[in-house]
C-alpha cells in the first residue's frame, strides 16, 4: 500500500456534492483526508465541529481587498471574525486573497482592477502585516493565494504566484505565508518545479488540481511526480490540499490524489 509524502485535504465545496454538507464532510474525514472550507458563514460551524475533522484551511474574510486603504481596514475587521470561526474547527490556516471575490464558481472579483499600482503594493504590504500582528496572536496563519488571471479571476491584483512570493518575502512573518495553488500557477506561470523550490519556507499549505479543467491530478498535463520530488526537495512537510473537481467517480479522483503524492 502506498503511503502518503505529505499530510493531504480535500476541499468540501468540491466533491461529493450529492451529499449534504455535513455527510459530505464526514465522507471525506472517513477516507482519511484532512478538510477545507470555502464560505463558513453558511455553515452551521458547531455541527460541523461535532463531526471531529481535521481541518486544514478555511476562508480567512468575508469581505474586504488588500489594495486600497478602505478594504485593507475592511478584510482586517472580517478577518478577526474568520479567526474566531477558525477556533471552533481548531482550523490553523486562513485563506486570503488580493480582492474580494464573488460567489461565482470561478470566484470573480467584485471591483476587478486593470493595473496593479505602487500605492496599491504599499497597501496590500500594510495590510498583511495588520493580518500577521492578529495571526501570530492568535495562533493561526493568514495564507495569500496565488490566482490565476487568464481563465479563472481576471482583474485580481497580486494574482501571480510570484506577487504573492513577493508580498510574504517582503513582510516575512510567521503570520502570513503562501497558500501556493499549483493549478494557478500552472496557468499563469508554469514551471512548477522551479516555482516550488523559489517559494521553500514562505510556503504555508499547497493546493493542486490539474490543468486543463481543474480535475484530480493525473488528468491533465502536470508531472505531479516531480512536483512532488521538488516539494521533498525542499524540506515540505506541510499539508497538499486537492481543491479540484472530479473527472467521474468522486472516490476515484481522491485514490488519484493519494497516488500522486505517494511514495509506492
Amino acid at each position: 500500500m502506498s503511503t502518503p509524502m505529505f499530510p493531504l485535504a480535500v476541499t468540501s465545496e468540491m466533491l461529493f456534492l450529492d451529499l449534504p454538507y455535513l455527510d459530505r464532510v464526514r465522507r471525506i474525514k472517513d477516507l482519511g483526508f484532512q478538510v477545507e472550507m470555502w464560505d463558513w458563514t453558511v455553515k452551521d460551524l458547531d455541527a460541523v465541529a461535532a463531526i471531529g475533522a481535521t481541518w486544514s484551511t478555511m476562508t480567512g474574510y468575508i469581505h474586504g481587498d488588500l489594495y486600497d486603504a478602505e478594504g485593507g481596514r475592511e478584510l482586517v475587521r472580517t478577518a478577526k471574525l474568520a479567526v474566531e470561526a477558525a477556533k471552533k474547527l481548531d482550523c490553523p490556516r486562513l485563506v486570503v486573497h488580493g480582492a474580494e471575490l464573488d460567489g461565482s464558481r470561478n470566484g470573480l472579483p467584485f471591483r476587478p482592477q486593470a493595473v496593479t499600482s505602487g500605492r496599491m503594493w504599499l497597501d496590500a504590504y500594510k495590510t498583511l502585516g495588520e493580518l500577521a500582528d492578529l495571526g501570530e496572536a492568535n495562533g493561526v496563519v493568514f495564507c495569500l493565494e496565488n490566482l490565476n488571471l487568464h481563465t479563472d479571476h481576471p482583474g485580481v491584483p497580486f494574482g501571480r504566484a510570484e506577487d504573492t512570493m513577493t508580498l510574504v518575502g517582503t513582510l516575512d512573518r510567521p503570520g502570513v505565508r503562501m497558500m501556493l495553488d499549483l493549478y494557478h500557477a500552472q496557468i499563469g506561470e508554469g514551471n512548477l518545479v522551479e516555482l516550488v523550490r523559489k517559494a521553500g519556507a514562505l510556503i504555508g499549505e499547497i493546493q493542486v488540481a490539474d490543468v486543463p479543467g481543474r480535475m484530480e491530478p493525473g488528468t491533465g498535463e502536470v508531472n505531479w511526480p516531480a512536483v512532488a520530488a521538488a516539494l521533498e526537495g525542499i524540506g515540505y512537510t506541510g499539508v497538499v490540499g486537492l481543491e479540484s473537481f472530479a473527472s467521474g467517480d468522486d472516490e476515484l479522483a481522491l485514490e488519484r490524489f493519494r497516488a500522486a503524492f505517494s511514495r509506492a
